[in-house]
């Protein structure tokens, strides 16, 4: 027998306990369902040592600062925790190890199948994250069997691979954090770079993410005539959150021997191929990088006149002297191969004409075409911050309302 709700939230990450606390706060009677446990994938689907890129302090839910005011960078372990805390304190009504197997229209409602039974509701939020699959191009399956393989989701330590060294592919912030973990630890690594945004930890005396803050920079909308698709695509700031907040970049890896390459673009048996693009790409991103540090410097012009300059984070950078053409991995000592080329959302399970021709749900700010059905979590959804802690609950507070007047027009329209 099926059992109703008004809204069901599918995923008990940040995105859907923020979700369920503001309906909650509404009196909308709701439902969440979570596959696994609440923030489960903090821990099952992240290394061992990584630590958040923001600090504590904006790790806020409606209704509760997950770690106070702290401005160290926690542990991402200690979000599960957290976040059933904030789950627990809130009451909210959360029903875990239950996985939404299909979600297909039912007249102007919505039956979701799970492993657990079936679930008809009025309006549906998706908020399984940005994180939800990790991606790995398809000529990944010409590498040799001889090559150990995995993705990013499935590093815990580096201890735990095979002996050897290893070539990480992606240099966003997954990526140079990894590559930098491995080498310290003794490993001979190589990191394949595309797009990425280099920025400094600190700036003028104060941490990136103060003055992003401060400056209303990650409350901005996102611009328009962008998709869903272009939006998710852009790269992650190179950050790492350690205790003596230090800079990560291609040129401190490869200062700690690391190789830098450009993009990898195909494979032949043990015979990996790097486009010879590493220049231009590092040319983009030291434009990322001063157009950011100008809007820092715009805010504090106006706000904060006289404080010290930080000239050092203007200083171009040293040259870089990348691999490129076909290199076969065993040559260099390579035999693993770590997949940090972000992630993919997997929709298949959504029996709707909700997706674009890329898999991405159309939706605008969280609002998808198909009434009564919104999202939550996903990165530039509304502004910058969308993805952030700190931010999907901002998204949350907006998609409430939506959500109580599709209720309420559903209501009429039922009458």
């Amino acid at each position: 027998m099926a059992q109703f709700t008004d809204c069901l939230i599918i995923g008990a990450g940040q995105a859907g306990l923020a979700m369920s606390q503001c309906l909650a706060s509404a009196g909308i009677d709701h439902v969440v369902l979570e596959r696994g446990t609440v923030g489960n994938r903090w821990v099952s689907q992240r290394w061992k040592s990584l630590r958040l890129l923001t600090p504590g302090w904006m790790a806020r839910l409606p209704g509760r600062s997950l770690f106070g005011q702290d401005s160290s960078f926690r542990l991402a372990s200690e979000l599960p925790e957290r976040l059933a805390a904030y789950r627990r304190d809130f009451a909210l009504p959360v029903i875990e190890g239950v996985d939404v197997l299909a979600l297909e229209p039912l007249g102007d409602r919505f039956r979701a199948v799970t492993s657990r039974g079936t679930w008809v509701a009025r309006s549906v939020v998706v908020a399984t994250g940005a994180c939800d699959r990790p991606h790995v191009p398809g000529w990944a399956r010409d590498l040799s069997p001889a090559i150990h393989q995995l993705a990013s989701t499935e590093y815990q330590s580096a201890d735990e691979l095979p002996d050897g060294g290893v070539l990480v592919v992606g240099a966003s912030a997954t990526g140079v954090q990894l590559a930098s973990e491995l080498a310290r630890s003794g490993r001979k690594v190589m990191i394949s770079a595309g797009s990425h945004v280099r920025t400094p930890r600190s700036y003028r005396g104060r941490d990136l993410f103060d003055w992003f803050s401060a400056s209303g920079y990650l409350g901005e909308a996102p611009p328009q005539g962008r998709s869903p698709a272009q939006m998710i695509a852009q790269p992650s700031l190179q950050l790492v959150g350690t205790p003596d907040r230090e800079n990560i970049d291609l040129y401190r890896l490869a200062g700690e021997g690391v190789i830098v390459t450009g993009r990898a673009t195909a494979a032949d048996g043990p015979v990996v191929s790097f486009a010879n693009d590493l220049f231009s790409q590092l040319e983009r991103a030291e434009a990322r990088r001063k157009r950011v540090l100008g809007r820092i410097d715009d805010y504090i012009e106006r706000n904060l006149p006289g404080l010290s300059e930080d000239e050092g984070a203007w200083r171009n950078p040293p040259m870089l002297l990348p691999a490129s053409g076909a290199i076969k991995l065993p040559s260099f000592g390579i035999n693993t191969v770590l997949w940090a080329t972000g992630y993919r959302r997997d929709y298949t399970w959504l029996h709707l004409d909700a997706c674009d021709g890329s898999g991405e749900l159309r939706q605008q700010g969280g609002i998808c075409d198909v009434p009564g059905l919104f999202v939550l979590g996903l990165p530039h959804m509304r502004h910058r911050a969308s993805s952030f802690i700190d931010g999907v609950g901002r998204d949350a507070e907006a998609l409430a309302p939506a959500i109580a007047a599709h209720l309420g027009a559903s209501s009429l329209i039922a009458a």
